[in-house]
């Protein structure tokens, strides 16, 4: 029996098998082949939905709730707390299952196949400042499949998967820059056969980009940083940072929407100086319009990266509402996430016991590799070598697919 292949990613999933030793990528939706890891909780309908159909939903202002970036939550405490899903309570980890379990159905379907078998990528780490929670979250996605009714699952490191779908002889590092993590793999490859030297990874990724630039330009239009007055005497404080923090978080936003944080917000209001920036926090926190927020961050943050600045526009919250986001701004405020990426890209080399020199190419996989700032830091490391972009989106599950393949065919 196939296994099924499947790059459950922060942003993105796709899935694929094997056909005539090449990968085949299953169209998860119409005419696509990756599927966007959002969860929408229909509460008109009392039915869950995924992907576009869910992040339509959300844009649309339909009543439900609506989740992404669950990858991220693996391995930490909010993965196993039990909270009220429509008519049930359900932890992190069962949500996550039957996404995965909603991947298998869909590819069931399309390929007229059964899977009860998976080979699934996994970041190099899950978690690279805590041995425990890394740990953790491999336990918690291994239980998330399970749940999806699979009877077995296997995992390979993402870049070393990626690592087996590229061409080109010589030696590759692979500079896999996803939603939640960045990883590395160092590779040979002759006659079409692939040595893995090395891997390595952070956890550091696309949504701590956004992140960032939500706090440092979207956020202070909702009162991040500004000032509220004491309720009794004169004087004033800054406004609370963790609600900010949250709003700006992916895997959070969809947990700060409450009545008790909605009458803290509007009491700020009557007590701030700038009363209009926490009555738009008020706007988001009634509407649930974090997301509208972030996908509006992510935006900016793509069109800053062309030749041209960016705009962040919020006019979900206030018609005409945004914020310039300059090309250079931009730039500096990711550049010590840049620095990281680029320590990490020479520590995988070192770690090898090669020369920096000995790099022939270095091919980028994952959607936020295509930031320059990554890119520029990245080769500045490496003069010698080629650049190059694989399959950005999809080479991590070519790769799986091509593994499923060999390694998992007697299983």
């Amino acid at each position: 029996m196939a296994v099924l292949a499947i790059d459950f990613g922060t942003s993105n999933t796709a899935a694929g098998v094997c056909v005539n030793g090449a990968p085949y990528l299953i169209p998860l939706e119409p005419g696509e082949t990756t599927l966007p890891t959002a969860v929408f909780l229909d509460f008109a309908t009392r039915k869950t939905v995924y992907g576009r159909q869910a992040a339509r939903a959300m844009m649309e202002g339909s009543d439900g709730r609506f989740m992404r970036s669950l990858k991220s939550v693996l391995g930490t405490p909010l993965a196993r707390e039990k909270r009220q899903f429509m008519n049930e309570k359900l932890t992190l980890i069962e949500v996550i299952a039957r996404f995965l379990r909603e991947i298998r159905t869909r590819a069931e379907a399309a390929t007229y196949q059964s899977y009860d078998r998976a080979l699934s990528g996994r970041p190099v780490r899950f978690h690279s400042s805590s041995d425990a929670r890394d740990a953790q979250a491999l336990v918690d996605l291994t239980e998330a499949y399970h749940l999806a009714g699979f009877k077995d699952v296997s995992f390979l490191p993402e870049p070393e998967a990626a690592a087996l779908a590229v061409g080109g002889e010589g030696r590759n590092l692979i500079v896999d820059i996803g939603g939640g993590t960045s990883d590395f793999t160092l590779c040979d490859r002759q006659g079409g056969e692939t040595r893995i030297i090395a891997s390595q990874g952070v956890r550091i990724g696309g949504t701590d980009f956004d992140k960032a630039l939500s706090l440092s330009h979207a956020m202070p239009l909702l009162g991040y940083g500004a000032q509220i007055g004491n309720e009794m005497g004169p004087g004033h404080h800054s406004a609370p940072r963790a609600l900010f923090q949250d709003l700006a978080t992916w895997e959070k936003i969809t947990f700060v929407y409450g009545a008790p944080l909605l009458r803290d917000v509007r009491k700020w209001e009557r007590l701030a100086p700038q009363p209009e920036l926490f009555a738009r926090l008020g706007e988001v926190l009634e509407m649930h319009l974090g997301h509208d927020v972030a996908y509006a961050v992510e935006a900016g943050k793509i069109g800053a990266n062309g030749a041209e600045d960016g705009t962040i526009r919020l006019d979900a919250i206030e018609r005409g509402l945004a914020v310039p986001l300059p090309r250079g701004d931009m730039r500096a405020e990711l550049a010590e996430f840049a620095d990281q990426i680029g320590a990490y890209a020479v520590q995988t080399v070192v770690d090898a016991g090669c020369d920096m020199s000995s790099v022939d190419r270095i091919v980028y996989v994952g959607g936020s590799s295509l930031m320059s700032v990554i890119r520029d830091k990245v080769e500045a490391q490496f003069p010698d070598a080629t650049p190059e972009t694989s399959e950005v989106f999809t080479a991590v599950v070519d790769g799986l697919a091509l593994a499923a393949d060999g390694a998992f065919a007697r299983l």
